[in-house]
């Protein structure tokens, strides 16, 4: 089958990433001025009185660092080497392996629920995974999710490849795809969730992907242009050069 076959292929690439990175690293990009605004964004919308799941949750960074500021996160991920990883940095993270298609959580339990560029990884789209969101979170409870935005870098690439005949997917193996706003918020909105907001993020990101002087030495990090004309496009052109929709969205029953 082969939406599977690339369902495995993904997971073992994710396997693969997370054996060449670090919590040490990974927490200093949750610092970046870019993850910082994000996290600014939803952060409003979190309770502090109610069990929090970052699904797809990686070496953990995000759990960390919310961890620290109150919040009862708890992550979960389908490669067992970054838990093991994120466990090794700190032994008292609540987290467990699972996939986001069939939760290991109950109905109704959940405070909110955290996605960071997970759900655009698989061939058969997010409807059940965001299907299992309604599920898991309690009436009143918060989904945060941000997916990568066809923005005019994107299309640029994809235009490329296209042309000189490859697949528009970055890699055959590793799956990734792209939602416009509407898209976006259909998938949501399909699920039974009423979105609060959509918010174009990480310009900066976007112009990074440009490379030369919009990147800065280290682990994915923009310059100082990047960030200067990023702040500026998410002004005047804050779609066209968004990276990643933040989405905003509460289950109301």
């Amino acid at each position: 089958m082969p939406e599977q076959s690339r369902y495995d292929s993904t997971r073992r690439a994710w396997e693969t990433i997370w054996d060449q990175a670090s919590v040490e690293v990974e927490l200093e990009a949750v610092e970046y001025a870019r993850s910082r605004e994000t996290i600014n964004a939803y952060l409003p919308y979190l309770p502090k009185d109610a069990p929090i799941l970052e699904a797809g949750s990686g070496l953990s960074a995000v759990v960390i660092t919310l961890r620290k500021q109150g919040y009862n996160v708890m992550g979960l991920d389908y490669a067992v080497n970054a838990l093991e990883t994120s466990r090794s940095h700190d032994p008292t993270l609540p987290l467990f392996a699972g996939d986001v298609h069939h939760l290991p959580v109950r109905s109704n339990s959940l405070g909110a629920y955290l996605s960071f560029g997970v759900l655009e990884h698989f061939e058969s789209g997010m409807h059940a995974p965001l299907v299992e969101v309604h599920r898991v979170l309690k009436p009143g409870g918060i989904l945060i999710l941000t997916i990568p935005y066809p923005n005019v870098v994107n299309q640029l690439v994809a235009r490329r490849r296209k042309l000189s005949g490859a697949s528009v997917l970055t890699d055959d193996d590793f799956y990734e795809s792209t939602y416009n706003r509407d898209a976006l918020i259909r998938e949501v909105t399909a699920a039974g969730l009423t979105v609060l907001k959509a918010i174009p993020t990480s310009h900066s990101y976007t112009l990074w992907g440009l490379g030369g002087i919009f990147r800065a030495p280290g682990y994915y990090k923009t310059s100082a242009a990047a960030e200067t004309l990023g702040k500026v496009l998410r002004v005047v052109l804050p779609w066209a050069f968004n990276f990643t929709t933040l989405i905003i969205a509460r289950k109301d029953k």
